[in-house]
């Protein structure tokens, strides 16, 4: 899930706050702090898997707990690590074992190296140890070059015309990491490489615009009340962001009050969104099976492969024209779903939820039961704070980073954090 949140915004600020009365667009208010150090981050490239080759492009050094070199891996060759009674077998360039609760430390020689990692090149250094039965893998690095292998995956390919939209993203994604930290402590990283944070492609996910994105906005970070805020943002909102609490319980934040987000002649942002339309569609059996997986026990249901499927209906829709509730009635006994539930109830396949909850429904029913359902809706993600394409739109339309970024998240500032 992209589970991120949001900044307080205005006129920029170097030393003294300036009002910046000739802008008809709310810019974010930037608050200079110090320079320092970027903060080293964790990101979990994976968890639980029974081997991971290393190496194979630059040459590695093999380091102890006190970072100290204990053996060195020539360019071009590898490692393979499993885990092994609850250590770690090494093999390859390099014979060796590890005890349980010894990691095994690499990094690259060379300022130029990168630590390859089955087949895909990281910047830092890379530690594997033994849990949960298998594998995990970490990668270690700063803060903004963790960034620059983000803000590309998050954004996908982008022109010198929607430069803005990267910077946003950059604020928005470092925010969310200084915010997060910590996150998945117990696993011993601070987060997965996926979209149950934020996508991270290393260094083959790098592109220049992104660095330009990074390093434009080196250090800044959108606040409320001097702290990080909750750093929400998804891909594609169809016209409007939901209120925080439409979807998380927990997201009562005045900034995540939800917005219209269109033009002046009220055309979306994100129109320009490959997902801004999409429609699904089930089959009765489709739909019996994906229910038996996606209903939760917690709803008191439990759906036979025989169940009748009388009907399902939309029952209340929240202000930004998400559905709220959702009725089903299968073999006579009525189910409610919440909002917060829709899209994992009702999926379109195995794996996937639905790409939003901005839809309507119809069904085709025989003798008293469905038979076909088809969803036909906009946008793609949970809805709350930053919208990627509207962002892009936002860019097109000549808006600057700051702009974008005050009209998600309003009455925030975008403050240095080092």
């Amino acid at each position: 899930m992209k589970n991120r949140q949001p900044p307080r915004l205005g006129s920029f600020l170097v030393g003294v706050a300036v009002l910046l009365a000739s802008c008809t667009t709310p810019e974010s208010r930037v608050v200079v702090g110090p320079r320092g150090a970027q903060p080293e981050i964790r990101v979990g490239l994976a968890v639980g898997v029974p081997q991971v080759v290393i190496g194979g492009g630059s040459a590695l050094a093999v380091l102890g707990a006190d970072t100290t070199v204990r053996a060195e891996v020539p360019a071009g060759a590898s490692l393979t690590v499993v885990e092994r009674g609850g250590g770690l077998g090494v093999s390859g360039a390099l014979s060796w074992f590890l005890a349980a609760g010894d990691p095994l430390i690499v990094d690259a020689i060379g300022a130029d190296g990168f630590v390859r990692v089955g087949g895909r090149d990281y910047r830092g250094r890379v530690m594997v140890f033994s849990a949960r039965g298998g594998l995990t893998i970490v990668n270690r690095l700063g803060l903004e070059n963790y960034l620059a292998g983000v803000v590309p995956a998050e954004m996908g390919r982008r022109d010198s015309s929607e430069i803005q939209a990267l910077y946003a993203q950059a604020v928005i994604s470092r925010t969310y990491a200084l915010r997060n930290r910590g996150r998945w402590n117990p696993l011993g990283f601070d987060f997965y490489a996926t979209v149950a944070d934020q996508v991270y492609g290393g260094v083959s996910a790098e592109r220049p615009i992104g660095w330009q994105a990074v390093n434009g906005t080196a250090g800044l970070a959108v606040t409320w009340r001097g702290e990080p805020i909750d750093g929400f943002f998804f891909s594609t909102c169809g016209g409007k962001t939901a209120k925080g609490t439409e979807v998380f319980a927990n997201a009562d934040r005045p900034y995540l009050a939800g917005i219209d987000d269109v033009d002046e002649n009220g055309v979306a942002y994100c129109r320009i969104s490959p997902r801004f339309e999409w429609r699904a569609e089930w089959s009765v059996e489709a739909l019996r099976d994906i229910l038996r997986e996606s209903v939760p026990a917690s709803l008191g249901a439990s759906i036979s492969s025989h169940a009748v499927i009388q009907s399902v209906e939309i029952a209340e829709r929240s202000r930004s024209d998400r559905v709220a509730r959702l009725n089903l009635t299968i073999d006579g006994k009525d189910i409610v779903v919440n909002g917060p539930d829709v899209r994992q109830v009702l999926r379109p396949a195995r794996g996937e939820l639905l790409r939003s909850s901005v839809f309507t429904l119809s069904q085709n029913r025989n003798a008293g039961r469905v038979v076909r359902l088809v969803a036909e809706g906009r946008g793609a993600g949970h809805g709350v704070g930053f919208c990627q394409w509207g962002a892009v739109g936002r860019a097109r339309a000549g808006q600057n980073y700051r702009q974008i970024l005050a009209a998600y998240f309003p009455d925030t500032d975008l403050e240095r954090i080092y």
